[in-house]
């Protein structure tokens, strides 16, 4: 029996060095596989500008690494790859003039990343301390060179020129440039300052509270916070010491893009304006660009985006740059870089100047950011003579009896132009136009094609600006007997509320008792046609953007507006969508214009039934949270993709919408009601409890729309509602 034994020990023995030696192939395995970098460039690799390889790519390919055309040279830099376009993400040493076809970008033997340029020049790119093993652009757009331990020893991503992209960060004391259409450096930074705040300014300024034209108002104190951009394209103010959410500049949490298709990027543009991109790639394999999110309307509001001594101003919706009466462009090919005088200046004795050599020339709605250096009670006459008689008056600006004189050169000026109709005082500033009833019928070719009909009257298709621009031209039906002054007074608060989730009015028609309405045109319908269609519904992703962008429109007309708007009629038909499927609400500030019997249902009641609070029907005061019931409604219609009542349904039960809603949440079946769909169970499920506390029977009950954005988001929690009553009785009445 012995040998035996010692036969089957040595088996076991064997068997345990077997398992071992196993254990240690795979681990090491594995562990090779961890160090293993994707896309890996070795030493020694070289790119030239006009002979292959001229690109180093990303492992999808998405981005490129090399030189591009910038001019008669090249550029070094990193680019998002397009069928037949670029855009360019991050460029090394971009202050440098380009380079000629005979240069080379090495990865060297010595580990450094550089240039040479002609006979022996060379330009680091990267400025890594520690000799680089391997290099790698990685699918996020961030290359890295990498040390012998597979170290990060230095990414693009910590320098970035004028973008951030997806999974990038813009880490405290960091700035992005613009570029600019002579060369890589513009006029205008976005600074993450060390206080907390996110700012813009023009560059080359004192970067004071009175430079900036845009902040986040983000104050961190004693801690360190940056600006994120996660790869869903939320762009996030964060603090770098807990890690928490400071503050949403753009997006929300529920917008999550699981399938990786998206590329987002912030980029401060060479207007000065700081946009958010995303970028897609289509059937062909072109790369599709779409602009998220802006931090400025229109480039007019960016200071010094004229450059000194020139203004802003708008024609035909674009902006141009004039110069002010006594000087030209500097570069008439580039009049965003500013005007010069263009006259001599007159010899000066004792501080004085003869004012027979020059001549004042008057512009009315003028300002500019300027600090005067003198500032004087007079009449409009003394501040005349006073400038035109001082050596260093090159400017003086005259309101409310004060005179501020500037020296010239002027920055930051802002022109507000009076409309070409300005009999009613409107300004070009609000881009509201009064329009005549006869070029509102040229417009609509004599309101011959009709894009809809409601409560307010039909909508008409139409053009203006000579057949460049689409309009929708409203005739409104059943008005308050009101005067034309009163009617104006109204369009011009309607004309201030300005939000990216409104239907923006462009202009209105008051001609004897006709009344118009010229609104942007929506090219995509109307919510209603697109959940309602059984053809085919939105994406999960695209209605959760819907409902958020529906939610952030109400709030605005509620809490942000200088006159709060209860808009009395939210439904599915006045939710339009634009070109980029942008959720916009139409009709707001239309119920004040409107007869008590604008529906012939109710006789007191304004708002389509099905989308009513149950107030509607006590003859209580109405408050905005009659808004929030109905937004609670086509929240649960955005979700089901379905009308809120049903009546020739096979299922008693699913008759009324928020009815069965709400019983499958009880049972805890919310997947009844996106079957066929990869939907998200927690953000589905936190969006009917949203739906539900909107739509309580007891008003008080009901979130105010500020809350209701902030659960959305998920930056507040959502607690379990109770069973909401109002639609029993709803559906009672309509039997």
């Amino acid at each position: 029996m012995l040998p035996i034994f010692q036969k089957l020990k040595s088996y076991v023995l064997m068997a345990s060095m077997f398992i071992i030696l196993l254990f240690c192939y795979v681990f090491c395995a594995v562990e090779g596989a961890e160090q293993e970098i994707p896309g890996k460039i070795n030493l020694g690799s070289s790119l030239f500008p006009t002979s292959q390889p001229t690109s180093w790519f990303s492992p999808s390919g998405r981005f490129a690494f090399g030189f591009y055309q910038q001019g008669s040279g090249f550029a070094v830099g990193i680019w998002l790859v397009g069928k037949s376009n670029r855009t360019v993400v991050w460029t090394a040493n971009r202050n440098d003039p380009p380079v000629s076809a005979s240069s080379t970008i090495s990865l060297t033997e010595e580990g450094k990343l550089l240039y040479k340029i002609g006979q022996g020049g060379e330009k680091l790119i990267a400025n890594n301390t520690e000799a680089a093993s391997f290099a790698s652009l990685q699918d996020s757009g961030n290359l890295v060179l990498y040390n012998a331990k597979s170290e990060i020893i230095w990414e693009s991503f910590k320098y970035p020129t004028d973008t951030i992209l997806g999974g990038q960060t813009l880490f405290s004391g960091a700035q992005l440039v613009s570029s600019s259409e002579t060369s890589h450096t513009g006029r205008f930074h976005l600074k993450m300052q060390e206080d907390g705040n996110l700012v813009l300014y023009p560059l080359n300024t004192g970067d004071t509270p009175g430079d900036a034209y845009w902040r986040s108002s983000t104050l961190g104190h004693e801690f360190k916070f940056y600006l994120y951009l996660n790869s869903s394209g939320r762009l996030l103010i964060v603090n770098g010491t807990s890690s928490k959410i400071i503050s949403t500049v753009y997006g929300n949490s529920l917008s999550a893009n699981d399938d990786n298709s998206t590329i987002y990027r912030a980029t401060l543009d060479i207007d000065g304006v700081l946009r958010l991109y995303s970028h897609r790639y289509d059937e062909s394999g072109e790369l599709k660009a779409t602009t998220e999110w802006e931090a400025l309307k229109s480039p007019c509001e960016v200071k010094s985006f004229c450059g000194f001594n020139s203004y802003c101003t708008y024609n035909d919706d674009q902006p141009v740059c004039l110069c002010l009466p006594g000087s030209d462009f500097i570069d008439p090919n580039h009049r965003n870089l500013g005007c010069t005088r263009n006259y001599t200046e007159a010899a000066c004795k004792g501080g004085k100047q003869n004012p027979l050599h020059f001549n004042i020339t008057t512009m009315e709605n003028i300002n500019w950011g300027d600090i005067p250096y003198v500032q004087q009670y007079m009449s409009i006459e003394e501040c005349r003579n006073s400038c035109l008689e001082d050596c260093n008056c090159g400017a003086a600006l005259f309101s409310e009896n004060t005179c501020k004189k500037q020296r010239l050169p002027l920055r930051s000026i802002r022109y507000k132009r009076l409309v070409e109709h300005g009999e009613d005082g409107l300004t070009e500033e609000l881009k509201l136009r009064l329009f005549s009833y006869d070029e509102l019928k040229a417009a609509t070719n004599g309101f011959r094609e009709e894009l809809g009909k409601g409560s307010f009257g039909a909508v008409y298709k139409g053009t203006l600006y000579k057949r460049k621009k689409l309009v929708a031209v409203k005739r409104l039906e059943k008005l308050v007997e009101e005067g034309e002054r009163e009617f104006q007074a109204e369009m011009r608060a309607i004309g201030r509320t300005h939000h990216k989730n409104l239907v923006r009015l462009l202009g209105y028609c008051a001609v004897d008792s006709k009344r118009l309405l010229v609104y942007e045109y929506m090219s995509n319908g109307s919510l209603a046609n697109l959940v309602f269609n059984s053809s085919g519904r939105p994406s999960w992703n695209q209605r959760i953007k819907i409902a958020i962008d529906v939610a952030k429109g109400i709030h605005y007309l509620h809490e942000e507006c200088e006159t709060p708007i209860i808009h009395c009629d939210i439904k599915p038909q006045n939710i339009l969508m634009d070109e980029f499927w942008t959720a916009k609400i139409a009709d707001f500030g239309l119920a004040k214009l409107l007869m008590p019997d604008q529906t012939r249902t109710f006789t007191v009641v304004r708002g389509t039934r099905g989308y009513l609070a149950p107030e509607w029907h006590k003859n209580t005061p109405i408050s905005v949270k009659a808004d929030i019931y109905s937004y609670g409604i086509v929240l649960l219609e955005i979700v089901c993709c379905r009308k809120n009542m049903e009546l020739n349904t096979l299922k008693p039960e699913e008759i009324v919408l928020s009815t069965w809603v709400y019983n499958c949440f009880v049972a805890g079946e919310l997947e009844k009601l996106v079957i066929g769909e990869e939907a998200d169970k927690k953000i589905l499920e936190k969006m009917v409890m949203v739906a539900m506390w909107c739509i309580q029977d007891e008003p008080a009950l009901r979130p105010s729309m500020k809350s209701v954005v902030l659960m959305l988001e998920g930056i507040t929690d959502v607690s379990v509602p109770p069973c909401p009553t109002a639609p029993s009785m709803e559906f009672n009445s309509l039997l």
